[in-house]
C-alpha cells in the first residue's frame, strides 16, 4: 500500500496510541521494589556543573533563534502573572510567584531537552523540533510529572498566602510600596521573610529532587515515571554537594533574568535548560 501523509487527526490518533501504552507501562510500576532496571548514577563534580553550563550556552548560540522563540511564551506569561499580581490582594504573592518559577521550570525546558538531544545525534534542529516530545512515548508520564510540578506551585503559593496572614495579614496592603516598608522595616515583615525563605528552600529542594534528571532521562530512555523520579532523588543523594549547587545556581540566574522584567529568561530559560541535558548526560549513564 502506498505511503501517504497523515492528516492531524490519524497524527493525534497515534501518538495518544503511544502515550496510552507508556502511561499503562509507567502505572505498572508505580510500588514496584524492582531496582535491576534502574539506571547507573554517576558521581559529579564542580567541574561538571562548569562543563555543563559551557555546552547550553554552546546549545544556546547554535540554535540561538529556535530557543529564544521557544522561551518567549514563559517570559510573557510571567509577565501577564505580574500584571494580574499588581491587584493589592495577591500583591503579597509577587516574590512567591517569581521564585515558584523554578519550580516549574524543568517543565518549561523540556522542548529544550528535545532540541539538545538531536543537536547530539548529529541532526540538523529546527525550533519544531522542540515539539517532538509531543510524540514522545513518554508525554504522558512527562504530563504526570509537569502536573505534580504544577501542583507544587501551588501548594507553595497557598503556604505563602498563609505565611503572609500570620504575619503581617490578614488584611492586603494598601499599596505596593506600604508593603515593602512594612517587609523590611518591621519584625513581623523579617518573621516573613525569613519563615518564607525557609519552607520555600523545602518546596524546591522536592521540586529538585524529582525533576533534576528525570525529565531528560523520560525523553531519553524508555523508562517508566517512578524509575525517572527514583534515579532523579538517586542522582542528588549520591552528589548532594553538586546537585544543591546546581539548584543554587538555578535560582540565581533565574532571579538575574527576571530582574529586567523577566526578560533576561530569554537567554537564561534556554541555556538553563541545554545545561539541563549536559547535566543528564554526566549525571545518568
Amino acid at each position: 500500500m502506498a505511503k501517504t501523509i497523515g492528516n492531524p487527526i490519524s497524527w493525534a490518533a497515534q501518538s495518544l496510541g503511544a502515550t496510552r501504552d507508556h502511561v499503562s507501562e509507567s502505572v505498572s510500576r508505580i510500588g514496584s521494589s524492582d531496582t535491576k532496571q534502574l539506571p547507573m548514577v554517576q558521581t559529579l563534580t564542580l567541574q561538571d556543573l562548569r562543563a555543563c553550563l559551557r555546552a547550553g550556552y554552546h546549545d544556546f548560540l547554535e540554535t540561538r533563534a529556535d530557543a529564544i522563540f521557544i522561551v518567549l511564551i514563559y517570559p510573557i506569561a510571567g509577565l501577564l502573572m505580574f500584571g494580574f499580581a499588581l491587584n493589592m490582594n495577591l500583591v503579597p504573592l509577587l516574590a512567591p510567584l517569581v521564585a515558584g518559577f523554578a519550580l516549574i521550570g524543568p517543565v518549561a525546558a523540556v522542548g529544550l531537552y528535545e532540541i539538545s538531544r538531536k543537536r547530539e545525534q548529529g541532526n540538523e534542529v529546527h525550533w519544531l523540533d522542540a515539539f517532538g516530545v509531543f510524540r514522545s512515548p513518554s508525554f504522558g508520564a512527562i504530563l504526570v510529572l509537569g502536573f505534580y510540578l504544577v501542583m507544587l506551585l501551588l501548594i507553595w503559593l497557598m503556604v505563602a498566602q498563609s505565611i503572609y496572614v500570620h504575619t503581617l495579614g490578614p488584611e492586603p496592603p494598601t499599596s505596593f510600596a506600604a508593603f515593602a516598608t512594612q517587609v523590611f522595616t518591621t519584625g513581623a515583615g523579617w518573621t516573613m521573610i525569613l519563615f518564607g525563605t525557609a519552607v520555600g528552600f523545602l518546596f524546591a529542594l522536592c521540586a529538585l529532587a524529582v525533576s533534576v534528571v528525570s525529565f531528560p532521562l523520560l525523553l531519553d530512555q524508555k523508562v517508566g515515571l517512578p524509575v525517572a523520579v527514583v534515579t532523579s532523588v538517586r542522582v542528588l543523594r549520591h552528589n548532594p554537594g553538586v546537585i544543591l549547587t546546581w539548584g543554587f545556581i538555578v535560582a540565581a540566574l533565574l532571579v538575574i533574568g527576571a530582574i529586567p522584567m523577566l526578560l533576561g529568561l530569554i537567554v537564561v530559560m534556554p541555556i538553563l535548560g541545554h545545561a539541563t541535558w549536559h547535566l543528564y548526560r554526566r549525571a545518568v549513564a
